[in-house]
C-alpha cells in the first residue's frame, strides 16, 4: 500500500489543492530543472512510450496530467493523430499553450483544465498517455478507473512513472537522488523546496512494478506489461481495456 504523501505538511488543503498549487508555483522552471534531474534521460522514456502508441496505430488520444507538455508534442509526431490535453494546474497548461504557438501545434492538441479523477471525457479515445502524473493523484484507483472508462474497447493505456531500482548500486543511487540531491536542487533553483522535496518522495513511496500491474489487473486492464527503463529508475506500463 503506497503511503499517502503530500507536497505541503502543514497545509490544511487536500492532497489535490495541494498539488495543484505546487504545480502552478513551479510551472516556469519545471522543464528546465527535470531536464537536470533525469539527466537528459527524459527524452529517451518519452520516445519509448510514443513508439508504443505509435505502433498501435492510435488516432485519438488523452494526454492526462499533460503539464508543460512534453508527451503531447511528442505524440503530435504521429501523423494523422487528435490529441486532447488534461491537467489541473492552469499554470503549467499556460506554459505549454505557449509552446503549442511556437509550433503551430494548436490544432493538433486541444488543452483543458480538468481533473485526472472526473474526466470530462465519454468512452472515446484509442490510447491514453500518463507521464510521471499518477503518483500525484489523490485517488490512484478512481484516476485509473476514469481512464479506464474513457477508452474504447481493445485500446491502451501508457504509463510512465518513476520507480525504485532493486540492485546495487541503481538502489543506493536513487535514494541519494530522490532524498537528497532533487529536494536541495528545488529549493535553489525552484525556490520552493517542499514541492521538489515531496516529488522525491512521493517516488521513493509510490507502488511500482507487480504491484501496479495487480492494480491495473483489478482496474479492468488486460493484458498488462512492466519495462523497466534506465537501470529501474523509471517504468513503461503498457495495459489494454
Amino acid at each position: 500500500m503506497s503511503k499517502n504523501v503530500t507536497p505541503y505538511k502543514d497545509s490544511s488543503l487536500s492532497k489535490k489543492e495541494q498539488v495543484t498549487l505546487m504545480f502552478d508555483r513551479i510551472a516556469q522552471k519545471y522543464d528546465g530543472l527535470n531536464r537536470v534531474l533525469s539527466l537528459g534521460l527524459d527524452k529517451g522514456w518519452r520516445k519509448k512510450l510514443v513508439n508504443g502508441v505509435r505502433k498501435q496505430q492510435a488516432i485519438d488520444i488523452l494526454d492526462v496530467a499533460t503539464g508543460t507538455g512534453d508527451v503531447a508534442i511528442a505524440l503530435s509526431s504521429i501523423s494523422s493523430v487528435r490529441i486532447e490535453a488534461v491537467d489541473l494546474s492552469t499554470q503549467m497548461l499556460a506554459v505549454q499553450a505557449k509552446q503549442l504557438d511556437k509550433l503551430q501545434l494548436n490544432e493538433r492538441i486541444k488543452l483543458q483544465v480538468a481533473d485526472a479523477e472526473k474526466l470530462p471525457f465519454k468512452e472515446q479515445f484509442d490510447a491514453v498517455t500518463v507521464a510521471f502524473g499518477i503518483r500525484n493523484f489523490a485517488n490512484l484507483d478512481k484516476g485509473l478507473s476514469e481512464m479506464f472508462r474513457v477508452l474504447h474497447p481493445n485500446g491502451c493505456l501508457y504509463i510512465l512513472e518513476t520507480s525504485r531500482p532493486k540492485k546495487f548500486p541503481m538502489k543506493q543511487a536513487h535514494y541519494i537522488m530522490s532524498n537528497v540531491i532533487i529536494p536541495l536542487l528545488g529549493k535553489v533553483f525552484a525556490e520552493d523546496k517542499s514541492a521538489y522535496a515531496y516529488l522525491g518522495e512521493s517516488a521513493t513511496h509510490f507502488p511500482d512494478g507487480k504491484v501496479m500491474c495487480n492494480k491495473l489487473q483489478e482496474i479492468g486492464f488486460t493484458k498488462v506489461t512492466h519495462r523497466p527503463l534506465s537501470g529501474g529508475v523509471v517504468s513503461l506500463y503498457v495495459a489494454q481495456k
